[in-house]
């Protein structure tokens, strides 16, 4: 029977050939300290050097073990992710970018909360070097506002940086949904989980893969993957453009009484643009939820893997 390793460390890459060779340095440092171990490398169709490196990582061999993934093209940092898990053999599951903003040298202490019996050990950020106080504003409105709206407990300043066992992996390796917000559906598998402190870096080469646009998609795909919050919003709406229709009839009806008239296309024209904004509102909400659900049924692959270097998978079982 073939043995497996004891951690697989996934880590996926998008353009960051300026970082790898440090980080990969780092990171072995960490591994090997902890026992058998894999490195697993996804590609997210880099457009720079960063394949290079990779490969020549996989064909150096030794210990840590190196195991790459290329992508065919680009298909997302939660995809990326996803695929690095289908495909890590580890008994625990270590996920951390390759930036270095999430500093290796934290996932000793991830281990030391699984060894200690919890199936989830995430990285809670207790300071953020480097980013702005528009992202930091940001970032805690969108954990807010997705503890409120969401009935799954979502740890707040928390990314993908975490450790998960076995089974915690086996569970998220069957759901297949497309549209996917990795860190919400491990609070939503449950299990023992629990959170350590760090300080997280600032970005040290290279640009951020999170502009602001990026990030209220990615917020967007959070909120509606586990609330369905945003459709109760359009029903609300319908209310509150129906009340204040009924509003202006009894405002029309007291000023016939008073003997006032209203002249003019002014009145009409702000309640037909009102009316039809809210009704452009509730359809866009109400086809974002359909367009989700088309998505879904479309028996496409979540991602395409071009090339894999690095010895055959085999978990021994």
């Amino acid at each position: 029977m073939a043995t497996h390793p004891t951690f697989s460390v996934v880590v996926p890459v998008f353009n960051e050939q300026e970082v790898l060779p440090e980080f990969h340095g780092r990171l072995v440092a960490v591994v090997r300290a902890l026992g058998s171990a894999e490195i697993v490398y996804v590609d997210d169709g880099s457009a720079d050097r960063s394949f290079e490196i990779l490969s020549g990582l996989a064909a150096g061999g030794g210990d840590p073990t190196v195991r790459v993934l290329r992508f065919s093209r680009n298909f997302g940092h939660q995809i990326a992710i996803t695929a690095g898990m289908d495909h890590a053999r580890g008994d625990a599951v270590v996920v951390i970018d390759a930036d270095l903003q999430d500093p290796p040298e934290a996932i000793p202490r991830l281990v030391e909360g699984w060894r200690g019996g919890y199936d989830v050990v995430y990285a809670v950020r207790n300071t953020r070097a480097g980013e702005s106080a528009g992202k930091l504003l940001t970032a805690s409105l969108f954990y807010r506002l997705l503890g409120s709206v969401s009935h799954v407990e979502i740890p707040r300043n928390v990314g993908d940086f975490r450790l998960m066992s076995r089974r915690v992996v086996d569970q998220l390796r069957g759901m297949r949904e497309k549209d996917r917000f990795v860190r919400g559906l491990v609070s939503w598998v449950g299990f023992r989980q629990t959170g350590i402190l760090y300080d997280r870096d600032a970005r040290r080469a290279g640009e951020t893969k999170y502009p602001y646009r990026k990030m209220v998609r990615f917020a967007w795909d959070g909120i509606v993957s586990f609330s369905t919050a945003p459709l109760k919003i359009a029903t609300w709406l319908g209310y509150g453009a129906s009340l204040l229709a009924f509003l202006y009839l009894l405002s029309v009806f007291v000023q016939k009484a008073l003997g006032y008239t209203v002249q003019g296309w002014a009145t009409i024209m702000v309640a037909l643009l009102f009316l039809g904004g809210v009704q452009l509102i509730c359809l866009g909400i109400m086809g974002e939820y359909i367009g989700r659900i088309f998505h879904e049924l479309k028996p496409r692959p979540m991602y395409v893997v071009q090339e894999t270097l690095g010895p055959a998978e085999d978990r021994g079982e």
